[in-house]
């Protein structure tokens, strides 16, 4: 075991998951509902995998010659991100007796929730920016047998903070067994969509 490269992969990506972003917040929500926690959660780690492993295998490289790709990514993600917003603010505006500890398929269905949480991974630019480009960059420069215990570290991290986001979400029930709580949560929710997608349409200017 290449404990260095495993260390690096590791606190590399638990440094860029921990930032307060779209798929942290729907996790969270999930979580907090329990609607499909695990599915979900073992989803963002999937996907993180598979992107990291991408981007140290060369994606990276082919992302940074591809200007037209990462337009329509950002494109792509604003609209996602204004969509989901509006939502979570009608719902914030309109709040209903919601309890945390509701059954799994009250409100969703489990293909509704791997779609939505597809979007927040897949059309966030800047899941590529850090993690195929910066990740996998810098997992490029290990050792060829030191590679795959950097996205080992890295895989770790991700499996970790989206567990014990998605799990630990549920020490908050008492909380939010009030449905103003809930109103709160949302109407945040809502405003960290739009100022994500005003971030990034902003970048559309430049």
């Amino acid at each position: 075991m290449s404990s260095p490269a495993f260390s690096t992969g590791f606190i590399l990506c638990a440094t860029l998951i921990v930032a307060i972003g779209a798929q942290n917040a729907f996790v969270l929500r999930q979580g907090l509902r329990r609607e499909h926690v695990l599915a979900v959660v073992l989803f963002c780690a999937l996907a993180d995998l598979a992107l990291i492993a991408a981007g140290v295998s060369g994606l990276a490289a082919l992302l940074g010659q591809a200007p037209t790709l990462t337009l329509l990514l950002t494109v792509g993600g604003v609209l996602f991100l204004a969509w989901y917003g509006i939502g979570a603010i009608r719902r914030a505006l309109a709040p209903q007796p919601l309890s945390a500890s509701a059954a799994p398929n009250a409100t969703s269905n489990l293909g509704s929730a791997l779609t939505r949480v597809a979007g927040f991974t897949f059309l966030n630019p800047h899941v590529y920016l850090d993690t195929v480009l910066l990740m996998g960059s810098i997992g490029a420069r290990q050792a060829p047998d030191a590679r795959v215990w950097f996205i080992a570290g890295a895989a770790c991290a991700s499996g970790v903070w989206f567990t014990a986001l998605g799990f630990g979400a549920r020490l908050l029930t008492p909380l939010f067994a009030r449905p103003r709580a809930w109103q709160v949560m949302d109407a945040l929710i809502g405003v960290t969509m739009w100022v994500l997608a005003a971030s990034l349409a902003r970048t559309l200017t430049i």
